[in-house]
C-alpha cells in the first residue's frame, strides 16, 4: 500500500483518537484501496499500519462518525423488515433501500471528507448498499434500481437519542403500478375524471348529497374503484391523452389512458377479470379496452402533443340561416386555425393564441339548417369554437366561412391518434 495512503490513514485515525470503525475508515479510501467492500478495506489499512483488529483493540469504543451504526445492520433488522412486510401483506419482486440519517452522523462524515479532501461516497450510500445486500440474501426478492416495486426505508433519525424506544424504524414505500388502455364513453353527461362539488370543493354538502362530487360518476371512477379493490391500493390517478367535454361521447377505438394505482399491496392483477367486472358495473356507459401493464414514463408520453398526434370528430352542426349543399364545399378552405383560448375555459387556461391545423373535412348535408361534419385535426383544436367562432376568437371558423351563425349541437370523438 502506498506510503501517501498510509500517512493519510494514520492522520485520520489519530484525528479520531482511534475511534473509527473499519467501514468508515475503508470508505474514505474506497477510491484508492482495493478490497471486498469498505469494511475489508479498513481491515487491510489497519493491518498495513500494524494496528490491532477492532475486535482486539481494547482502546476502541465507538466510531466517531457512525457511532457503530453498521453493527446494527444485522439479522435482527432483517426480521423487522419481514414483520413489516407481513403486517402490510405487500407483494413485490424487487426493491431498493433508502435511509433517513441523523444529521449529526451525516455532518461528521462530510466534515472529515472535506478536512482530508476525500472525494468518495457519503455514508448514506454505504448504509443503503450494505443493508440491501443483507436483505437480498434473506428475501426472495432482488435489488433493482431501474424498476423497484418497493423502497425499504431505514429511519435512523432517532439513532443517537438515548430516550428512543425504537432507535431504528422501518418504513415500506410501495411504488405505484401503471395500467394502460383505451376507453370509450358511450353516453353523454359523464366527465373523464372526478369533479369536486363546486359549492363545497369536495367536502360534502346538501347540494352534492354529501358525496363531494359535481357528478355521481366518471370514466376514471368506473374503472379505478374496481382496480383499487383488486390491487388493495389506497387510491388512483387517471392520466388521459387529452379529454373530451362532458357532453361529448368518445367512440371509435377509444382514447388512450394510463391508470396509476397508488400503494398497491397486490401488483399482479388479472386485468381481464377487472375488465369483465367493470363492464358489469358500467352497464354500457363506458368501455375499457386492451388493458396492459406499462411503465411510469408512459403517463407523460400519452399527454405530449406532437405533429403526429391527431383527433377525428363527428359534429352535428346547426345553422341560424338556411344554407345550400354546395356551400359546404367552402369548408375545405379551413386549414390553419388561429384560436384564442375559448371563453368557456378562460378561467382555467392561459389566455393565448394557439395555431392548429385542420387535416381534412368531410361533410354531409342533412337539411337547409343542419349538416354533419367529420373533421380530422391536430390535437388541441377546440371544435365547438371552430364551428361557432367564439365571438371571433377562432379564425377562420365554420360560422365565418358559411356567413351564418353555426353551433355544434352534438359532438363525438371517433379517433385519437398518438405515438
Amino acid at each position: 500500500m502506498e506510503t501517501e495512503i498510509l500517512t493519510k490513514a494514520k492522520e485520520l485515525i489519530e484525528l479520531t483518537n482511534g475511534q473509527i470503525c473499519n467501514h468508515c475508515l475503508g470508505r474514505k479510501f474506497s477510491d484508492c484501496v482495493e478490497g471486498n467492500g469498505n469494511e475489508d478495506r479498513g481491515i487491510k489499512i489497519r493491518k498495513a499500519l500494524n494496528l490491532p483488529n477492532i475486535e482486539d483493540d481494547t482502546d476502541y469504543n465507538e466510531c466517531e462518525i457512525c457511532h457503530n451504526l453498521f453493527d446494527e445492520i444485522n439479522e435482527n433488522l432483517v426480521d423487522l423488515v419481514k414483520e413489516k412486510i407481513e403486517f402490510l401483506e405487500v407483494e413485490f419482486d424487487s426493491f431498493i433501500v433508502g435511509c433517513y440519517l441523523t444529521k449529526e452522523i451525516a455532518e461528521k462524515d462530510k466534515e472529515i471528507s472535506e478536512k482530508f479532501g476525500f472525494n468518495v461516497e457519503v455514508i448514506k450510500k454505504e448504509i443503503n448498499r450494505e443493508f440491501g445486500k443483507l436483505l437480498e440474501s434473506n428475501l426472495e426478492q432482488e435489488v433493482n434500481f431501474d424498476k423497484e416495486d418497493v423502497v425499504i426505508m431505514l429511519d435512523l433519525k432517532r439513532f443517537l437519542r438515548e430516550d428512543a424506544k425504537y432507535p431504528i424504524g422501518i418504513r415500506i414505500q410501495i411504488n405505484p403500478i401503471f395500467i394502460e388502455g383505451r376507453y370509450r364513453k358511450l353516453i353523454r353527461g359523464i366527465p373523464q375524471t372526478k369533479w369536486p362539488c363546486r359549492k363545497c370543493k369536495g367536502k360534502g354538502c346538501e347540494e352534492c348529497n354529501f358525496t363531494g362530487k359535481q357528478y355521481p360518476e366518471s370514466v376514471e371512477e368506473l374503472l379505478s374503484e374496481t382496480a383499487i379493490k383488486h390491487a388493495k391500493g389506497t387510491g388512483a390517478k387517471f392520466h388521459g391523452a387529452g379529454r373530451e367535454d362532458i357532453d361529448v361521447r368518445m367512440l371509435g377505438t377509444g382514447r388512450p389512458f394510463v391508470l396509476e394505482i397508488v400503494e398497491p399491496r397486490i401488483r399482479k392483477l388479472d386485468l381481464d377479470k377487472i375488465s369483465t367486472e367493470v363492464a358489469e358495473i358500467a352497464k354500457g356507459k363506458t368501455e375499457y379496452l386492451n388493458l396492459k401493464y406499462t411503465e411510469r414514463k408512459r403517463k407523460a408520453e400519452i399527454k405530449v402533443s406532437s405533429p403526429d398526434t391527431y383527433k377525428v370528430y363527428r359534429a352535428l352542426v346547426k345553422c341560424e340561416e338556411d344554407i345550400k349543399e354546395e356551400d359546404l364545399e367552402k369548408l375545405q378552405t379551413l386549414h390553419i386555425i388561429e384560436q384564442r383560448t375559448p371563453i368557456r375555459v378562460s378561467h382555467r387556461r392561459a389566455d393565448k393564441i394557439r395555431t392548429k391545423e385542420v387535416k381534412s373535412i368531410e361533410t354531409e348535408f342533412i337539411d337547409p339548417k343542419t349538416f354533419e361534419m367529420i373533421i380530422k385535426t391536430e390535437g388541441g383544436l377546440y371544435i365547438k369554437e371552430l364551428i361557432s367562432s367564439d365571438e371571433g376568437r377562432s379564425n377562420p371558423s365554420v360560422t365565418e366561412v358559411l356567413k351564418t351563425q353555426c353551433i355544434c349541437e352534438e359532438l363525438d370523438v371517433i379517433e385519437v391518434g398518438i405515438k
